[in-house]
């Protein structure tokens, strides 16, 4: 589950379009955090020179921006338009979205759906809750898939013997950090058919994970967020049977055929 793709099927990597990916995957790592031409060429170990090329072509087109002194750059708008139309034309987060309206109102919680993207998930869809709750997964987050419950709930439709030799990063005191750790979890995982995040990746929040079995093994997983304060054994039973009951529903009208099937980078 490699986060990053070379080659594929023999054919050689353009270097300059790999450039471009990475200089593009690393501002929008930053987020709020604008770079400095020299940081950004210091990070990729690119020339000063070439850097402030390509940053201004991406500029021109789009892709990137800058402040008023030319010194600051961050993410541009396009990079926000290709990704909604990714989540325009998945015909899956389609059929999953009024699913996961139903949910959250049944539950007054916050549903998720997110999509494993090497050893990370990548968020597609949320609804959140009308209480207050510390969110760290807006549409377009990625988080490592040993945090919480959507990327534990997809691990482990996967054997163990593809995660990661660890240690892993810790988001909190609950992370697991370990490969036996996260073997002994997922196997439990497998037991109850759901996976579970006890404040993993959130202080004070609960997250139940149900992997979307209309791909083998699963790429998809739906799951509930709901902060610890608000979490009886009574909320806990009723969000898994809400929850197993919205994962049928969709795995039952999701399409299995008739759109081309992606084939996934990694």
């Amino acid at each position: 589950m490699s986060e990053t793709g070379g080659a594929t099927a023999g054919v050689r990597e353009v270097k300059s379009a790999a450039r471009t990916v990475e200089l593009l995957e690393l501002l929008a790592e930053r987020g709020d955090r604008p770079a400095r031409l020299q940081e950004l060429a210091d990070e990729l170990g690119v020339p000063r020179s070439s850097m402030y090329a390509l940053l201004q072509t991406l500029i021109s087109r789009g892709w990137v921006r800058t402040d008023a002194t030319g010194s600051l750059y961050g993410i541009g708008i396009h990079a926000l338009l290709t990704g909604t139309s990714y989540l325009d034309s998945d015909p899956r987060v389609h059929v999953v979205r009024p699913y996961l309206d139903e949910a959250s109102q049944a539950l007054g919680e916050t549903i998720h759906l997110g999509r494993l993207d090497g050893w990370s998930v990548a968020y597609l869809a949320t609804r959140e809750s009308h209480e207050y709750l510390r969110t760290i997964s807006r549409v377009g987050r990625r988080l490592p898939a040993h945090v919480g419950a959507l990327g534990k709930a997809l691990l482990a439709e996967r054997p163990d013997a593809d995660l990661p030799d660890g240690p892993y990063e810790a988001r909190t005191p609950h992370t697991h950090t370990t490969r036996a750790a996260l073997a002994a979890d997922l196997a439990a995982t497998r037991s109850r058919g759901y996976s579970i995040d006890r404040e993993e990746g959130v202080l004070g929040i609960v997250g139940f994970g149900f992997a979307l079995r209309y791909d083998a093994p699963a790429l998809d997983a739906i799951s509930c967020s709901v902060p610890v304060a608000r979490l009886t054994p009574e909320h806990e039973e009723q969000i898994v049977t809400v929850m197993r009951e919205t994962r049928r529903k969709i795995e039952t009208t999701a399409p299995s055929g008739g759109a081309p099937h992606w084939r996934q980078a990694g």
